[in-house]
């Protein structure tokens, strides 16, 4: 029987609004590989914009958790500015594609969840020079 593990690993982004955690149930994946998967991770996220704000995704704080299990499926939750947004249909697939794009991925879930709302204060400093908000 296969022991249960958690592996965290942070964000390798300086100044990164959130903690990007990659878990996986069991220790079948090499740590350096986790890694390897978050930074380029992180990369494609970085690609994906709302389209009224000039800045990324990940910048402005809106991917809340992402999972990797041991068949190298990802699964992301995370938010919208607003509730209404008016790319909320369009913005899962976005992140889906991108974060397909990562070498070694399998498979992508996007959850648009709502709990807790977005706020500024989850933007990174890069995101509120970009939007001259300090």
């Amino acid at each position: 029987m296969t022991e249960e593990a958690e592996t965290k690993v942070e964000a390798a982004v300086p100044d990164a609004p959130v903690r990007i955690e990659t878990v996986h149930t069991s220790n079948s994946l090499p740590e350096d590989e986790v890694a390897r998967i978050t930074a380029d991770l992180i990369g494609a996220l970085k690609t994906v914009y709302d389209p009224e704000i000039p800045v990324d995704i990940y910048e402005l704080g809106l991917v809340y958790k992402v999972d990797l299990d041991d068949n190298r499926n990802l699964t992301i939750d995370m938010t919208l500015t607003a509730p209404g947004c008016p790319v909320a249909g369009e913005m899962p697939g976005w992140v889906q594609n991108a974060a397909s794009a990562v070498e070694g991925i399998q498979d992508v879930t996007v959850n648009m969840v709502f709990d807790p709302l977005w706020t500024p204060d989850r933007m990174s400093e890069e995101a509120q020079v970009a939007l001259n908000w300090w």
